[in-house]
């Protein structure tokens, strides 16, 4: 049983997830700290743990600390004014994920369940693979970067920071996807994109309105 008290910055729709993994990894609610800025939810509980506010507010320096948001750029931003080094991120696998022995994992990521992260797999600091997802054999995804539900990566993709990749979304072996960019749910993207590009559709191209 761990005996380490984790802070989750934020308490949305994210945070649940990420406490049910930690309760299947045998942590005790008491050991959970979920934080959040709306007031309201202070003293309030989260499938049993209760929450703190501010979110920022008095954290421990040496502590664990897990960003719970699904949001990328907020993952970064809250992470950074935490001033909690990277190396007390805590990386949180639920049980039912599969994470391949040669897989590269970086400070503070999170894998859900039926997740797979392949053989030689890299995935850096605080990236989100979630349920369902799949980051095949010698994929590389960049720091605070985002594989929805049921996406898929090809071998050998290669994804970039702060990247979305939406539910369901497929990527061909061998492309890359640049810093920013965002993959529309259900997309394949046959292509290179360019950084800051969103794409949407069957094949993925450009566009202008957004995710689908």
């Amino acid at each position: 049983m761990p005996t380490d008290t984790v802070q989750l910055l934020g308490a949305g729709g994210h945070a649940r997830v990420v406490i049910d993994a930690l309760l299947c990894c045998g942590w005790p609610v008491q050991r959970i700290t979920p934080r959040d800025d709306r007031a309201e939810l202070a003293g309030t509980l989260m499938l049993g743990c209760r929450i703190e506010t501010p979110v920022l507010d008095q954290l421990p320096p040496h502590g664990q600390v897990h960003a719970a948001i699904g949001d990328n750029a907020a993952r970064q931003r809250l992470l950074e004014a935490s001033g909690i080094a990277a190396d007390h991120w805590l990386v949180v696998c639920h049980p039912a994920a599969v994470l391949a022995a040669s897989a590269r994992i970086d400070a503070g990521s999170f894998f859900a369940a039926q997740s797979v992260t392949g053989p030689n797999a890299s995935i850096g600091r605080s990236v989100i693979v979630n349920h369902g997802a799949v980051v095949d054999h010698d994929c590389q995804v960049g720091h605070f970067s985002h594989i929805a539900p049921r996406a898929s990566l090809g071998g050998g993709a290669r994804v970039g920071q702060g990247v979305l990749v939406g539910a369901g979304a497929v990527i061909l072996p061998g492309v890359t996807i640049g810093d920013r960019a965002v993959v529309g749910a259900g997309a394949v993207v046959l292509a290179d994109v360019a950084p800051g590009i969103t794409v949407t559709g069957v094949p993925a191209r450009p566009t202008n309105k957004g995710i689908a």
